[in-house]
């Protein structure tokens, strides 16, 4: 017999399931580093904390929801950081498109 939470559970898996999805996609099809690591990181952190979420209700009581919340946190904290880097890191090696940007930040920062 399927509850309640069970069915708000698989619709949660579901829905972060899709935005991994659409987050595998768009790194598959933008065309520069900055979209990719947008959407490398945006919709693949909610599509994987709505999946734990999923699971840590799928599991009420259980033992293992301890590291479905540990795991989540590890992925709320290391996204951001990677983002930033990779970012640097494609600036540095001037692999952007320069008519994307609507303030280059990062040269006002250097002209000091």
């Amino acid at each position: 017999m399927t509850t309640v939470l069970d069915v708000l559970a698989g619709a949660l898996v579901l829905a972060g399931s899709t935005l991994a999805l659409t987050a595998a996609i768009g790194i598959v099809r933008f065309g520069d580093t900055m979209s990719r690591m947008h959407s490398a990181t945006k919709p693949q952190v909610l599509g994987l904390l709505l999946v734990l979420a999923g699971a840590a209700i799928r599991l009420r009581g259980h033992a293992d929801v301890g590291m479905v919340i540990l795991t989540g946190m590890f992925t709320l904290i290391t996204a951001p950081v990677v983002a930033n880097r990779v970012g640097q890191l494609a600036y540095r090696e001037q692999s952007y498109r320069d008519d994307l940007l609507t303030r280059d930040e990062m040269a006002e920062r250097s002209e000091d």
